[in-house]
């Protein structure tokens, strides 16, 4: 039965439950405690700020920072959160609104509301933060500063007027949590499989109305429109990627730079990178297909060629298995379904060895994925030593052994960025392997990526991701949009 503080956005979406952040504090603490320099510590964690663009008075619509959200599900702006790693007591600090902000922005709650909301144990406002920890009297505070191996970021650590006064060490607790953010519970699996549901049926949604002749800003908008309006997602887990034609093989199209503003072409092959996000839990998926519903025999061949790869590294994910691997698998199977083409020939193994795959895949096969698209801890002991130095690989965001309730994306592709490929040519090593002739035939083509997202499960993996994967699929619901004649008033 849900409790009246499970969250949702309306009947009609997820309710999530507040149990999922008491485990994960529960998980926190149980791991904090097997060393003796933290059994009688708190945990002190900063939340997000409230903020405005530049320097305008414009306010940016807040989401809440990952780690914070993780442990508290608090989705005010301003406030700090603290655990006692002993007895596991959480205590939630909210920032003590003026009277004025009744006029402005709404209500102002007591703090026994948020107690009741968040199923915290106590509550306070943040400017009795040095009080209330003095009266604990605790050992020391656990604050978090750790880089992010993806990002090269640090977190805010956690900072307020009168720390100065407690023993603090900032070097605990970031390998700690981030360790526990790796391995999912059933409560984050599951608003991962719900970001999943309504960002597969807004892909499709995409597929029956796109058009040539149309924008690809237009269906970024469809995208976004499904996920809230069906979905409650607010946010996008990412800057939506929607190249078409030579656009699709711009790994991070749709940037600032590059706004998705192409006008889409008959015969463009499309690939759409767009994931939505409900209750700060991310999806991740890419859809790779014909503007016009029509794979040409050359895309069919490229198209299934990676389909093969995707579907290669999806049969092999279980519990021990190497990420790095699984990448070089993807490789090898886009080589050899590419020699059939006659875009590549020698030896696939003597082309693995020199690294002939990051010519036409030079990204990682996936990530981890969670709070965060680009979840974090992917390197635990930093990347700097760990990350492999060879081309492809050393795009990869983790090498680690994959365990199960790990959540990761499996995205291989096949792109044919021409300065990247002549670049190859103009390498001996390379270049004896790579026909030359057929190879140009495709400078024009673009990219296709395939991109789910699974967890691992005690025997293999668990595929979130319901979007159609082969041809024939593809092509029919493209199809079935047309003869319906949906339209979309833009």
């Amino acid at each position: 039965m849900a409790s009246s503080s499970d969250h949702h956005m309306g009947q009609e979406t997820m309710k999530v439950s507040r149990k999922l952040h008491g485990m994960n504090r529960d998980r926190l603490v149980t791991e904090l405690r097997n060393d003796e320099n933290t059994k009688s510590g708190i945990v002190v964690i900063q939340g997000g700020e409230s903020e405005t663009l530049h320097s305008s008075d414009r306010e940016v619509a807040f989401r809440q920072e990952s780690y914070f959200h993780w442990a508290f599900g608090c989705r005010e702006p301003d406030c700090y959160g603290a655990i006692e790693v002993d007895t596991g007591r959480c205590i939630l600090f909210v920032p003590e609104l003026p009277q004025e902000y009744i006029v402005w922005m709404g209500q102002i709650h007591p703090k026994e509301h948020f107690q009741k909301l968040y199923e915290v144990d106590e509550v306070y406002f943040t400017n009795e933060i040095a009080k209330v920890l003095e009266d604990k009297k605790p050992k020391t505070l656990l604050t978090l500063r750790g880089r992010n191996t993806d990002s090269g970021k640090y977190t805010k650590e956690a900072a307020f007027d009168g720390i100065s006064n407690f023993t603090v060490n900032n070097e605990i607790l970031f390998p700690v949590m981030s360790e526990c953010r790796v391995f999912k519970t059933e409560y984050e699996l599951d608003v991962i499989r719900y970001a999943n549901k309504i960002s597969s049926e807004a892909h499709k949604e995409v597929m029956k109305h796109i058009r040539p002749g149309m924008t690809e800003y237009q269906l970024e908008s469809l995208f976004q429109h499904y996920c809230y309006a069906r979905g409650g997602c607010r946010f996008v887990s990412y800057t939506c990627i929607c190249g078409s034609g030579t656009n699709s093989a711009t790994l991070h199209y749709g940037h600032a730079g590059a706004p998705n503003d192409k006008l889409i072409q008959d015969g463009d092959m499309c690939l759409f990178d767009m994931g939505g996000e409900y209750y700060c839990y991310t999806s991740d998926i890419t859809c790779s297909f014909p503007a016009n519903g029509k794979f040409t025999e050359q895309q069919k061949g490229i198209y299934n060629a990676v389909l093969k790869s995707s579907r290669a590294v999806l049969n092999s994910v279980k519990p021990g298995v190497s990420w790095k691997e699984m990448h070089l698998l993807a490789d090898k199977t886009n080589l050899e379904e590419m020699k059939k083409l006659g875009i590549v020939q020698g030896d696939v193994d003597e082309m693995m060895k020199v690294r002939l795959g990051a010519v036409f895949m030079p990204h990682g096969l996936g990530h981890f994925m969670g709070c965060d698209v680009h979840d974090v801890h992917g390197y635990p002991d930093g990347d700097k030593e760990h990350r492999p130095k060879e081309e492809g690989l050393k795009s990869l965001r983790t090498t680690r052994t994959l365990q199960q309730s790990m959540v990761l994306t499996i995205e291989p592709g096949i792109y044919f960025i021409e300065q990247w490929i002549r670049r190859a040519l103009a390498n001996p090593a390379q270049a004896c392997f790579i026909v030359q002739n057929v190879v140009e035939q495709y400078f024009n083509f673009g990219g296709v990526r395939i991109e789910d997202d699974i967890a691992v499960t005690e025997e293999g993996c668990e595929l979130m991701t319901n979007v159609p994967r082969t041809v024939e699929e593809i092509e029919s619901l493209m199809a079935e949009g047309r003869q319906s004649n949906v339209k979309v008033m833009f």
